[in-house]
C-alpha cells in the first residue's frame, strides 16, 4: 500500500505549560557505568518539557526494571515526591528498560478545549464521532491512563532488552537498539494497540538541542511503525494516545498514552 505519512518539523522554545498532556520517565543521564546511580523524576506537561507527576494525586500500578532476563518490581520503592522519584543502582552491563503502568484517572473538559485536545494529537475518529453526534459543544468526561518506557545503558555491551514488550495496551516498542546508533542515524519503531500495529497512529518525536526543542509529528504505516532521523544529541521522546470510548461508567471515554524516552550519543 502507498506510504500514509506525514511529517512535520516545529521548533518550539521552551515555554510555561498550557495542558499537562504528555507524561514520561526524566534522568539527567542515559549511559552508566556499572555501580553507577541513578535518579528518575516521573513528569507531565507540554513539548517535552514539564513539571513533577503529582504522586499525591495519582498511583502507579506497576514499575518495573528489565535487563535481559531480569526483571526488578520496584513498586515499592517509587516515592511520591515533587521529583526523585526512584533511584536505581546499575548491577549488571547491558541494556535497561524501565516500565510504568499509572493507574486510571479522570478528567473533564470543556467542549471547546476537548476538541482542540482531539485535533492536535490526531484523534480523528473521537472528533469525527463527536461531530456526527452533534456533540461538539457538549464537554467531554475521560479516563486517561499512562504507559511510559524509559531506555538506558550500563557500560558498553549493548543487548535485545530494547525490542522487550512490556504487555502494555498501547505500547511503543524501538526495532532497532537506540544505544547502537548515533547522531544522523534512523530510528524505527513500532506502535501497538492491544499487541497488533496501531496502523495511521498519530506519533510525536521530540527531541531536545539546547533550549529548543523540535517536534516530528509522523502518521504510522499499516504495520505500526514509523522511521524518523535521529538529528541531534541528547535526549529523545516517542509519544501518541489512543481514545476509546469509555469500558466503564463515570466518563465518556478513554485515553493510553505511550511514551518512550532515549538519549542519543
Amino acid at each position: 500500500m502507498k506510504r500514509k505519512v506525514l511529517i512535520t518539523l516545529i521548533v518550539i522554545l521552551a515555554s510555561a505549560l498550557t495542558q499537562a498532556h504528555e507524561f514520561w520517565l526524566q534522568t539527567k543521564a542515559y549511559r552508566f557505568k556499572v555501580g553507577e546511580e541513578m535518579r528518575v523524576d516521573f513528569m507531565v506537561g507540554e513539548n517535552f518539557t514539564g513539571e513533577f507527576w503529582d504522586l499525591n494525586r495519582h498511583r502507579v500500578e506497576r514499575v518495573e526494571m528489565h535487563a535481559g532476563t531480569m526483571v526488578k518490581n520496584l513498586v515499592k520503592e517509587v516515592k511520591p515526591t515533587a521529583g526523585k522519584n526512584l533511584t536505581y543502582k546499575f548491577d549488571r552491563e547491558g541494556t535497561h528498560l524501565l516500565a510504568m503502568e499509572s493507574n486510571a484517572a479522570f478528567i473533564e473538559l470543556e467542549a471547546e478545549k476537548f476538541n482542540t485536545y482531539l485535533r492536535e494529537d490526531g484523534l480523528d475518529n473521537i472528533l469525527d464521532a463527536r461531530t456526527n453526534a452533534n456533540q461538539l459543544d457538549k464537554p467531554a468526561k475521560e479516563y486517561y491512563k499512562r504507559f511510559a518506557k524509559l531506555l538506558l545503558q550500563a557500560g558498553s555491551k549493548t543487548d535485545e532488552t530494547f525490542r522487550k514488550r512490556m504487555g502494555f495496551r498501547y505500547e511503543i516498542v524501538p526495532l532497532v537498539n537506540p544505544y547502537t546508533l548515533k547522531s544522523g542515524d534512523y530510528l524505527e519503531c513500532r506502535v501497538l494497540w492491544e499487541g497488533k500495529p496501531a496502523s495511521h497512529a498519530l506519533v510525536k518525536v521530540w527531541s531536545h538541542t539546547g533550549n529548543r526543542i523540535f517536534l516530528q509529528n509522523i502518521y504510522a504505516e499499516d504495520d505500526g511503525t514509523i522511521k524518523f532521523p535521529l538529528s541531534s544529541k541528547g535526549p529523545w521522546m516517542v509519544s501518541s494516545v489512543k481514545m476509546i470510548p469509555s469500558e466503564k461508567e463515570g466518563a465518556d471515554y478513554q485515553s493510553l498514552w505511550a511514551s518512550l524516552v532515549f538519549g542519543i550519543d
